[in-house]
């Protein structure tokens, strides 16, 4: 089933980490094994954040040798960004086998990006100049209190929360998906995508890599690749709609924008509020009122309807 969510705040920035745990904890029964967040701080020019995991959660109970592992799987990383002359500004472990790094690189992130997944059981979840991709088990507060969401300010941001249904209940099948190696883009969805072997196989003739099977993983990419060729990101969610066969809607945040997207058929659900200085939305009318307890005036988008908004 799942459970969708995004809010983007015009012109100025807000308690993002907090908004967004409150929106998701309120879709909690719609998905129960996962929650991922992917919010937008402000921009720091020159300067990249990447978020990785080194093992899978579950991975931690598995006896003796597991601490050794990680050391081991982090030193390779440190040496790889080395040898790519990046520099290491901040370096922080959130969890066992999740790290936050800040770094100053004016090389090809894409290739550093490359050789860093070529360590066995490292995962770059995002790696942008604002986006602060985090994904685990357990639902909405568990993840916000694990990682510390909750002080970060930030002016948009995209969230998920997880019934696994076709794929396995760890990370790295959990949404957002960060398009590897475009910086700054998330997705999120909820649907079925039924020709998502065919378009898979396209991007990856282009070039791109995926690193789970879920099929929401293939419209960050999908939208990654538009960007990066000069397509805006209205034009890539339009053409989305034709491309791309099944049900879904999904939310895509960049850097500085924030667009869904429902197909021809509008069967997946979203309620979407506006005002002048914020626009929310979710999979339930439920989540919006989780932050705005007022009387509100929501809509529900209709078939093939796109909307992109500013920060």
């Amino acid at each position: 089933m799942c459970g969708i969510a995004g809010l983007i705040h015009r012109g100025k920035s807000s308690n993002v980490g907090s908004e967004m745990t409150s929106m998701l904890q309120a879709l909690k029964h719609r998905g129960p094994d996962s929650t991922g967040y992917a919010v937008y701080g402000d921009a720091s020019t020159g300067d990249y954040i990447m978020r990785l995991k080194a093992a899978e959660a579950d991975d931690m109970s598995k006896g003796r040798g597991v601490a050794q592992i990680l050391e081991n799987r982090i030193k390779e990383v440190d040496s790889i960004l080395a040898e790519n002359g990046a520099i290491v500004k901040s370096k922080e472990t959130i969890t066992p086998y999740a790290l936050r790094y800040v770094l100053s690189h004016t090389g090809d992130t894409g290739t550093m990006a490359e050789h860093i997944e070529e360590t066995e059981g490292v995962e770059i979840l995002s790696m942008g100049s604002g986006l602060e991709l985090i994904k685990d088990l357990g639902d909405a507060t568990v993840v916000s209190d694990l990682y510390g969401l909750k002080n970060f300010n930030g002016t948009h941001g995209i969230g998920h929360t997880r019934m696994a249904t076709e794929s396995d209940v760890d990370i790295k099948s959990a949404h957002p998906y960060w398009a590897f190696p475009y910086n700054d883009v998330s997705v999120v969805h909820n649907g079925q995508i039924t020709n998502y072997w065919i378009m898979r196989r396209m991007m990856e003739r282009k070039g791109h890599r995926f690193v789970s099977n879920c099929d929401s993983e293939l419209l960050a990419v999908y939208v990654a690749h538009d960007l990066s060729n000069g397509v805006s990101l209205e034009d890539s969610l339009r053409k989305s709609i034709e491309e791309i066969d099944g049900v879904f809607t999904y939310l895509v945040a960049t850097k500085d924008q924030l667009g869904m997207a429902k197909d021809t058929m509008a069967a997946k659900p979203l309620v979407l509020y506006e005002s002048e200085d914020m626009i929310a939305m979710a999979s339930e009318e439920v989540a919006i009122r989780a932050i705005l307890p007022q009387e509100i005036d929501t809509y529900d988008p209709y078939d093939e309807e796109v909307r992109v908004w500013q920060a």
